[in-house]
């Protein structure tokens, strides 16, 4: 077999693998809050301690260029096996809400040596039809974080601390496979240089810049959708109390369907263009935010489960397609930087727009908290109106 024709598998497989560490949590967070009694407020917290450790990481890793000057598989075989570590930590007694706080946090910064430095593994091996390669990758990230929901449901006889472990073992065989099987890529121009400024000085490239912030107004969106999909399917039972959804099993399809419309994606901007089919994305993503609040009020199960698919559908779709302008706007030896540093600004807009729906919904009942998340998508449709973008 052509060792070429295993190296997207085995990095989507990875990928996979892998990024169930990033909502572990949130798939058992009840028997979290039940065995350690935290207060309800800990789901806004400790979603946000991934990401504010993934931005940390992906900046430490953005400022001292580390994917552009070290063996990236090797980097995420390390960065898997220590944040399986981290994950599993979560297992042990007398935690307290700092501690679980603090190996969320570790398990985020790892994670940083994981999903952008699986995209720059992939930009090492496929110049052709990028988007539609990390449209795959992407894809992966998506199972990867529906997974834990997944997890609940089928392992809801157990205990919870099995699917942490089951979580850990996955995450540390998907950075296994990627250090036996994916060597530095033909297309990979190292970097020996260690230049701390170029994380801040890529910026100065407009086309760069532009695909950024469409990004950033994305992931505005993104993960706060996908922290809260359990808290809309709970918001939606209560109002209407004859409908009872298996909320675990929900959550996953919701999540997960994003992964077909991430390849999707990529086959549609080879066709039509990775600029307009990331801005019709988007654009889509924006109108089921503004929505958002009506559909709760719609007296039909059905309608409301295949809205949130749609959703699910449309908020991810456009994310490999930003990834790939900013691959492509980037220059050829800084390419695992350039994703990284972006990576670590979207993150961060995670943490805000999370905590704002988090506290919002604390201080009140209405439903159109949920208009703020339209916020990002509509900045970031007006960044991409720039004709600059290839």
């Amino acid at each position: 077999m052509n060792k070429q024709k295993i190296i997207l598998p085995i990095i989507i497989i990875s990928q996979f693998c892998c990024t169930s560490l990033w909502f572990a949590s949130n798939g058992v967070m009840t028997d979290l809050v039940n065995s350690f009694n935290l207060e309800n407020f800990a789901l806004g917290y400790l979603t946000s301690a991934v990401q504010f450790g993934f931005i940390i990481g992906t900046f430490v890793f953005a400022l001292f260029t580390i994917a552009d000057r070290f063996s990236p598989s090797k980097i995420f075989f390390f960065c898997a096996v220590l944040g399986a570590f981290f994950n599993l930590r979560l297992i042990f007694e007398n935690q307290t809400f700092f501690t679980l706080i603090g190996m969320r946090f570790l398990t985020g910064f790892f994670l940083a040596g994981i999903y952008p430095v699986g995209m720059k593994i992939a930009t090492d091996y496929y110049q052709k039809g990028l988007g539609k390669s990390l449209g795959y990758l992407v894809g992966a990230l998506v199972l990867g974080t529906a997974l834990p929901h997944l997890l609940k449901d089928m392992m809801s006889g157990y205990s919870w601390k099995n699917i942490l472990i089951a979580i850990s073992i996955l995450a540390s065989f998907g950075g296994l496979i990627m250090l036996i099987f994916v060597p530095n890529g033909p297309y990979r121009m190292k970097n020996t240089k260690l230049d701390i400024t170029l994380c801040f000085s890529i910026f100065k490239n407009l086309n760069f810049r532009k695909a950024a912030f469409g990004y950033f107004g994305h992931m505005w969106e993104l993960y706060t959708f996908w922290a809260f999909v359990p808290i809309l399917l709970k918001t939606y039972n209560n109002i209407h109390t004859e409908s009872q959804f298996n909320i675990p099993l929900l959550s996953f399809f919701i999540i997960a369907i994003g992964s077909l419309s991430c390849v999707i994606g990529g086959y549609l901007a080879e066709k039509y263009g990775t600029k307009k089919i990331a801005f019709l994305a988007l654009l889509l993503s924006c109108f089921c935010c503004l929505i958002s609040p009506l559909v709760f009020y719609v007296n039909n199960k059905m309608v409301f489960i295949t809205f949130l698919l749609l959703w699910g559908i449309f908020v991810i779709a456009d994310s490999p397609l930003f990834s790939t302008l900013v691959a492509q706007n980037a220059p050829s030896k800084s390419k695992g930087t350039a994703l990284t540093i972006v990576n670590c600004i979207g993150y961060a807009i995670t943490i805000i727009s999370i905590q704002i729906i988090s506290n919002l919904t604390n201080s009140t009942d209405s439903n159109l908290v949920y208009l703020v998340l339209a916020v990002g998508p509509i900045l970031g449709l007006m960044a991409m109106r720039s004709k600059k973008i290839a």
